[in-house]
């Protein structure tokens, strides 16, 4: 994979004696350091290309989604919050995002070629219907997930978005695995709330 950034001289090289955690690493790149952005490139990537071939599968597309995902965090770090969960799930959300994305586009290109196909095989072929209530429902599922605070929203995400288990996302978001727990059922029956859904 190639790296999106070559090191240059730290003017603030004490935060690099130890070993600097992504939240260190991540308030230094929204400042535009470009050294602490290469190390926080070097302790991400292998997880973040990990997240994102378990989604994509094919091995090129992946490394083009990472080196977008880095270019984003690169563009966006002055916008990460420590206030709203750590870096790593900070991260780790912005690459499932994106990952979903690139999947949802070729999706929607096999899904484009196939109506095509049907029509031309079908001119009566009508899916206006299903579409509109497709898009109706996915609207609302993006909706109740913005009722979610950040920490359950990541959480979910997750676990059912990126089919971690419930350690695998304690271990991505550095938190207890009964925390993650908790945010995922209180972030499903906020969901189910919202969606109207019986229990």
């Amino acid at each position: 994979m190639l790296k999106l950034v070559t090191r240059e001289t730290d003017s603030n090289p004490d935060i690099f004696e130890g070993a600097a955690t992504p939240d260190q690493l991540l308030a230094r790149v929204a400042t535009g350091d470009q050294a602490a952005f290469g190390l926080l490139y070097d302790q991400m990537a292998p997880r973040v290309l990990g997240l994102v071939k378990r989604l994509l599968r094919d091995h090129a597309q992946s490394e083009e989604v990472t080196q977008e995902i880095f270019l984003e965090i690169w563009q966006s770090a002055t916008r990460y919050d420590s206030s709203k969960g750590a870096a790593v799930g900070w991260i780790m959300t912005m690459a499932h995002r994106r990952a979903v994305d690139r999947v949802r586009a070729s999706q929607s290109s096999r899904d484009r070629d196939v109506k095509i196909g049907i029509r031309d095989f079908n001119p009566v072929y009508d899916n206006v219907s299903q579409t509109v209530e497709t898009r109706i429902e996915h609207e609302r599922v993006e909706k109740a997930m913005l009722r979610l605070t950040e920490l359950q929203r990541q959480a979910v995400s997750l676990a059912y978005y990126g089919g971690y288990s419930h350690s695998e996302v304690a271990e991505l978001l550095s938190v207890p695995i009964g925390t993650v727990k908790t945010r995922v059922r209180d972030g499903m029956i906020r969901l189910r709330d919202e969606l109207g859904v019986a229990s």
